[in-house]
């Protein structure tokens, strides 16, 4: 079954990027979508790469002409978007297409498009987060602690939304949360043993996984309902 849509949402700075790496590279016929953006190019990032980096113009062009499945504008600033080319391409390629988007884009996709399988992942605590944050702040060169309690703030707004999502996964240790989205998207695609049907249900957020529940409780979010 090709086409199928997988929704990744994560606060900033929780391994997401690193993790659907992995998958990928477990897992074939997973294209991914490279999002739209008008901030500017962070460390080593390349156009094209990480994102499509455009002009607020250009974006805003997009915009009127409905060339977005999905856009926001995140902190107030800049804005995140996905073409709905990239969706098109995966489909004819008989691929399935990951993309990785914040919560308001995922609510506005998930509501144009209730089939499709939508996943959240968070870090296991908000110190382990702001760790994940610093180092990433310093590895660019640039600490901006006003950057970083935004973020910090903005994952506790985001956790709040997690019901919204089908499935749930903490990320803090790489190799099973990879084995946990594997399995996820093996559900999805009507293949995998049994094992990897039993480890998706587990990840459901409605299953109410004890370690889920823990993480959130850190972040003084109850509950997935």
């Amino acid at each position: 079954m090709a086409g199928i849509l997988f929704i990744i949402s994560a606060p900033s700075g929780s391994g997401k990027s690193t993790l659907v790496s992995e998958v990928r590279r477990l897992v074939p016929g997973l294209d991914f979508s490279i999002s739209y953006t008008t901030r500017e190019p962070r460390g080593s990032e390349e156009d094209g790469r990480e994102y499509h980096f455009t002009t607020r113009e250009n974006f805003e062009r997009m915009i009127a002409a409905g060339e977005f499945l999905e856009w926001a504008k995140v902190f107030g600033s800049n804005y995140y978007g996905t073409a709905v080319s990239a969706l098109d391409h995966a489909r004819k390629l008989g691929h399935d297409l990951l993309l990785d988007i914040d919560v308001q884009g995922a609510l506005q996709v998930i509501r144009k498009m209730p089939a499709a399988v939508s996943i959240f992942i968070l870090p296991p605590s908000p110190d382990v987060l702001e760790r994940r944050l610093r180092n990433r702040s310093q590895a660019e060169g640039f600490t901006d602690e006003a950057v970083i309690a935004a973020r910090l703030a903005q994952a506790r707004t985001e956790l709040a939304q997690i019901a919204d999502y089908q499935y749930a996964l903490v990320n803090d240790a790489l190799d099973e949360a990879a084995s946990e989205m594997r399995a996820i998207v093996l559900a999805a695609r009507g293949k995998g043993s049994a094992a990897d049907a039993a480890l998706a249900a587990q990840c459901l957020t409605v299953a109410h996984a004890p370690r889920l529940q823990e993480a959130l409780a850190s972040f003084g979010v109850t509950g997935g309902d």
